[in-house]
């Protein structure tokens, strides 16, 4: 007689069913986005293009809880808490200190590139491996996208600290709000038409994502929601198997 047994997956447990979701994972995402949105009120306050420390270290820290729920490899994650740790401190001690200069604020803003650069990159790499559109899936798409939309908004704000001419011509205040809201309306294709860019680096910068935020629709999303299919279920084993 034939007893009903559960297919595994690679790893030897038990695999999830359609529609469920790992609360760990869940519980993640939601505090990488409650620290998204600090950090977005943070920046859309900064009525100039000096980039705020304790916006800097919200993202560090963002980081840091989406390496711990992507799971990345375990000695990426040791090397990445050593180098946000290191410049978790330097920002507090600079911050402390009093320290400030142009140089000290790109070195703020060229920091903020690089950690929301990977960012997006581990979460899409991480939720592409799972199965099944769930709140997990939801909550990761719009993080990664968040994610993605600071990130322009700092290579807004790096290429402005570098630039003698303002990104947005002489008549726009040149401010990390500015870039930030200039960032979300080219990200998603919205173009109000109230800033535009008016210098070589700046227009780059604007067309590079325009067409990210297209590309980021129809692939990454693509990538996390692919397992919502029937079919995507029975390849990972949802389906149940006698024996």
């Amino acid at each position: 007689m034939s007893t009903p047994m559960r297919r595994r997956n690679t790893a030897g447990e038990p695999p999830r069913r359609r529609g469920t979701y790992d609360r760990h994972g869940v519980a993640g995402y939601t505090a990488a986005l409650v620290l998204l949105v600090l950090s977005y009120g943070l920046c859309a306050v900064q009525r100039s293009q000096n980039p705020s420390p304790f916006a800097f270290l919200l993202i560090l820290v963002t980081i840091a809880v989406v390496f711990h729920v992507t799971a990345v490899r375990a000695a990426i994650q040791r090397a990445a808490w050593v180098v946000l740790a290191v410049a978790g401190v330097a920002t507090i001690v600079a911050t402390v200190i009093g320290a400030e200069g142009q140089m000290l604020d790109i070195v703020f803003s060229a920091a903020s590139v690089v950690a929301l650069l990977v960012a997006p990159a581990a979460i899409v790499a991480h939720q592409a491996k799972r199965r099944g559109f769930n709140l997990e899936a939801l909550l990761a798409t719009i993080t990664a996208y968040v994610l993605v939309g600071l990130l322009f908004a700092f290579l807004f704000n790096l290429v402005s600290l570098v630039t003698p001419t303002p990104i947005f011509g002489e008549e726009n205040a040149e401010s990390l709000s500015n870039q930030l809201f200039f960032s979300f309306t080219t990200l998603t294709t919205t173009g109000y038409g109230n800033l535009v860019p008016s210098t070589p680096g700046s227009e780059a910068v604007a067309v590079t994502e325009a067409i990210t935020g297209q590309l980021f629709l129809i692939t990454a999303v693509a990538r996390i929601m692919r397992g919502a299919s029937p079919r995507s279920v029975a390849e990972t084993g949802v389906a149940e198997e006698t024996t």
